[in-house]
């Protein structure tokens, strides 16, 4: 059976009918990048979002649940980069709702009515006279095109290297339906929500509480089994507006296109999550792996995040050392029941290890093969019907460097 969504290359946050984007430079970073940006829909929009689990939460997130929790609905999303404005007591709390209130105003949009994201350096307080002459000149800067997305994109990155977007569109009652994504990450990435920060777009009509059961669902199977250092953000929030100017009849789980809207969806959030795992700090490849055969699906992630997570893994990545050692000690401690007797391990299509016995393999191929920008992992436990999927990415000497100067 064929794809149900067609993908469009070239797509962004402003391809889906009625969003605007933008971005600029405020000051917040030293550099002259983009460090305030903003997604508005032309109406309000049904909303939904994810969280981190990290008991240390930013500021932002208070805002934007309140809002969430308002009317279900959002018109604008505010984002600033170069400052996470998390641990920041009460000033940090103040901040954050005079950001939501002052783009709201300038937007003439109601405060329940937009959310708030940061992502920077924890600790420090906003420079909230940048911020705030930053927002008074950002409508101006709002567009519906490509440029838009584009300067979005930039001015959510801290230490990313490229920009992450993705977008399908699919057809729902004979309506053209398009769902696009951004998103930034690159290091403190071990997502048990979503990821650093991510936002999607549609302009499909689904009321918020379907959004937000979908949106979850996703979320388990894409943002949440990355990782590129095991650190949980304190401001990991993804973020999904669908503004319905489609035209399409409301999407619910009992509509016949449900299940093409769900495979579009996934596919816009699997695209960016390998994009943020490729993009982990340093990196030099993407490591992705599959466990096939165990007990449950949950077993299957459990253990596939452990090996994508394994420094040793992911620094025999990075050698190109094809050390099988590594993944099985990783899934041997991964926390669920395996059969240490039934294993099968390949590295790309070559076969190391059997039933759990070494495998003679052509070494130099090996090496070859790991040599690549993606390295797939397979696992065949043998044991039930239990898979997943999980990416991450290579250890590497400039990992290191980049996080121990990561304020300076």
């Amino acid at each position: 059976m064929g794809k149900s969504y067609l993908i469009v290359p070239d797509g962004g946050v402003t391809t889906p009918k009625g969003f605007k984007a933008g971005g600029l430079h405020c000051g917040l970073k030293k550099t002259e990048r983009h460090d305030l940006g903003a997604i508005v829909s032309e109406v309000p929009a049904s909303a939904a979002a994810v969280y981190t689990t990290n008991l240390f939460q930013a500021a932002p997130l208070q805002v934007t649940r309140e809002s969430l929790a308002e009317e279900g609905l959002l018109t604008a999303v505010l984002v600033n980069s170069g400052n996470a404005n998390a641990c920041t007591g009460a000033q940090g709390e103040a901040d954050a709702y005079a950001m939501r209130a002052q783009i709201a105003e300038a937007l003439g949009v109601a405060k329940h009515q937009v959310a708030v994201a940061s992502t920077g350096v924890i600790g420090e307080p906003l420079k909230m006279d940048r911020v705030s002459a930053g927002i008074e000149r950002l409508p101006e800067r709002l567009k519906g095109d490509a440029a838009g997305s584009d300067d979005f994109c930039q001015a959510i990155l801290t230490t990313d290297l490229v920009k992450k977007t993705a977008c399908v569109r699919i057809v729902v009652d004979g309506a053209e339906v398009t769902i696009a994504g951004a998103a930034k990450g690159s290091g403190m990435i071990h997502p048990n929500m979503a990821t650093m920060l991510g936002f999607v777009t549609t302009d499909a009509a689904i009321g918020s509480a379907a959004l937000q059961t979908l949106l979850r669902d996703i979320t388990n199977l894409t943002f949440n089994m990355i990782t590129v250092d095991g650190d949980t953000s304190t401001n990991d929030m993804l973020v999904a507006m669908a503004n319905g100017l489609a035209g399409n009849a409301e999407l619910t789980s009992a509509h016949p296109d449900w299940a093409a809207f769900a495979e579009g969806l996934r596919y816009v959030c699997e695209e960016l999550a390998k994009a943020i795992a490729r993009d982990g700090e340093g990196a030099t490849k993407l490591i992705e792996t599959t466990v096939a055969g165990a007990a449950s699906d949950a077993d299957a992630q459990a253990i596939a995040k452990t090996i994508i997570g394994s420094s040793l893994v992911k620094s025999a990545a990075f050698g190109a050392d094809a050390n099988w050692g590594r993944i099985i000690a990783a899934a041997g401690r991964a926390g669920v029941p395996l059969n240490v007797n039934t294993v099968d391990v390949r590295l790309g299509d070559i076969l190391v290890l059997e039933q759990s016995r070494p495998i003679a393999f052509d070494e130099d191929a090996a090496l070859v093969y790991l040599k690549g920008d993606t390295v797939a992992i397979r696992v065949d436990l043998h044991m039930g019907s239990g898979q997943a999927l999980a990416w991450g990415c290579d250890l590497t000497y400039d990992y290191v460097r980049i996080n121990a100067a990561y304020r300076t």
